[in-house]
């Protein structure tokens, strides 16, 4: 590579030297590999994919529970984290999660209408 000339820009008087190349190319190798890190952080950071239930019932091939409204009550907290304790209900396990991830997962509450 010593033996390749490098061009004088015309204009400017301007000339690139090896000493340039060996300063330029290090350079840019360690911006392109950091814009790429970060960019690898952030897109990261949004939703990921991957599974949401890791403990309940994971033998069903699906969970699901079924309620009648008459056997409610006046209200009912169930869980939607999936971190609750005492799931279906809502133990208030999302708060930590929450907290953990930046989530804001809550609970579903259903309640009577006052008549």
């Amino acid at each position: 590579m010593s033996q390749i000339p490098i061009p004088a820009l015309p204009s400017s008087g301007f000339s690139l030297t090896k000493e340039h190349f060996v300063v330029a190319v290090p350079v840019a190798v360690v911006a392109a590999v950091g814009g790429f890190l970060v960019s690898h952080y952030l897109s990261g950071r949004g939703c990921k994919k991957g599974q949401v239930n890791t403990c309940i019932s994971k033998d069903s091939p699906k969970v699901v529970h079924s309620f009648d409204m008459e056997d409610i009550g006046t209200k009912a907290v169930y869980c939607r984290c999936w971190k609750s304790k005492k799931f279906p209900y809502c133990d208030g396990a999302h708060a930590k999660h929450n907290d953990e991830t930046g989530d804001n997962v809550g609970p579903l509450i259903i309640k009577k209408k006052d008549a």
